[in-house]
């Protein structure tokens, strides 16, 4: 196990020479964005309180620099009575990793599945805090499975690059 200049050890992945050590660190977690929104406040203080909530989810990733990446968990909540919206909250929780030594599938399934599931209990915590802020009962999301969620995306993303030209935008894009 060999230190790295920021004080992180590092470990070499099993049947790796030491040209090829991996390293995971997280540099930053953060807050990037969030916005509550309450359109129908004071008037829904004063009703029975039972919204239809709807929940989106999206990550996105960007390369900051060699073995360096910004990974984005969004997360809208919607929450709605009779097509009136008493809430909209979206929060963009964010975190810098450190990734090195990882190729292909491996790096893919690292920042689309593994990085989200660092950054998605932050982004529920500030959902949670920001309804409640609001003066709502707290909104607590369930947990989310990013492993399987991945696989799905990249299933849909190989059929759709099997389908014809024509075929190839038939994705309700709901985020589901």
């Amino acid at each position: 196990m060999a230190d790295t200049p920021n004080g992180n050890a590092t470990q070499p992945a099993a049947g790796a020479g030491e040209a090829g050590q991996q390293q995971f660190a997280i540099q930053k977690v953060y807050l990037k964005d969030c916005s509550l929104e309450t359109p129908a406040t004071p008037q829904v203080f004063r009703e029975a309180w039972k919204p239809e909530a709807r929940v989106e989810l999206n990550t996105r990733q960007e390369s900051l620099d060699e073995d360096l990446y910004e990974v984005v968990v969004t997360v809208t909540v919607t929450a709605q009575k009779d097509d009136k919206t008493i809430y909209l909250c979206e929060v963009h929780q964010a975190g810098v990793f450190t990734v090195a030594g990882f190729e292909g599938a491996t790096l893919e399934q690292l920042l689309g599945a593994y990085c989200p599931g660092v950054l998605f209990p932050y982004a529920r915590e500030a959902v949670s805090d920001l309804t409640t802020k609001a003066g709502f009962p707290p909104m607590t999301l369930s947990p989310v499975n990013f492993d399987a969620l991945y696989a799905r995306r990249r299933q849909q993303e190989a059929a759709a690059a099997d389908a014809p030209a024509g075929d190839a935008e038939t994705g309700t894009g709901d985020g589901d």
